[in-house]
């Protein structure tokens, strides 16, 4: 028997139910470690719904997974992260949620005692603000680590944001006409540079402009590509998503 890689395991029981979900149960630990990532807390099987949407998400990673999509682990923390903020947007429309508010151990037998609390409306609506907060949060973080590797800074993307809306109008052609493209996104990626040339042929837009956007245009494409789902609906595009 020759050894595959996880992408070929993959894709190998996307038909097979009895092998995947031996593969799911495989994974059960890395399945909690990208839940606990996104939430920033532990989380419990058994316990926490979290790990429930990451179980059916780890799922849905595997049906959707084709080897042009990059490494399967990273395409599956970036579905259950997606997941937990459709979740946590779900739970914001209802009038109550019950979760686990505080653990204890009763010292008189020993017991573990679980207590739930049903939250008003305010207090769950708190609970779904403060996770999508710390969800955008870790992804700045990771955005910082990304725009490190193009030599940026949060204060380069910020001095190069378009002022006018005639400039901004022009940067966002520019951002939609890479996004349009994968294949230019990929190499875009791969070889860390703007190709300014083709830019301009198929915008018709002056060069000048194209090498003024530079830093905005990497960071909206990082951004819209990327694993970024709150900061992407925090930031005002210019179009519908």
């Amino acid at each position: 028997m020759f050894y595959k890689s996880i992408n070929e395991r993959v894709i190998g029981i996307k038909l097979n139910r009895d092998e995947k979900d031996a593969f799911i149960e495989e994974y059960k630990p890395f399945i909690a470690a990208a839940v606990e990532k996104a939430t920033g807390r532990y989380v419990s099987y058994g316990y926490d719904e979290e790990l429930s949407i990451g179980l059916m998400a780890f799922d849905e990673a595997i049906i959707h997974y084709d080897q042009e999509k990059g490494h399967f682990l990273s395409f599956a923390q970036g579905i259950i992260r997606k997941r937990l903020i459709d979740y946590y947007r779900k739970e914001k429309k209802h009038q109550a949620v019950t979760y686990i508010s505080e653990y204890s151990t009763d010292e008189a037998d020993g017991e573990e005692v679980f207590e739930y609390v049903i939250a008003a409306p305010e207090a769950q609506n708190k609970y779904y603000l403060e996770e999508v907060n710390q969800l955008r949060r870790q992804e700045l973080v990771q955005l910082k680590e990304e725009l490190h590797n193009w030599g940026l800074e949060f204060s380069d993307v910020a001095k190069s944001s378009p002022k006018h809306t005639n400039t901004k109008s022009s940067y966002l052609d520019i951002v939609k006409y890479i996004i349009d493209r994968p294949e230019l996104v990929a190499k875009i990626k791969e070889k860390k540079y703007l190709p300014i040339a083709g830019i301009e042929e198929g915008l018709k837009l002056p060069r000048k402009t194209i090498e003024r956007s530079r830093n905005y245009v990497i960071a909206a494409m990082i951004i819209l590509t990327g694993d970024y789902y709150c900061i992407r609906e925090f930031i005002d595009w210019g179009w519908k998503k």
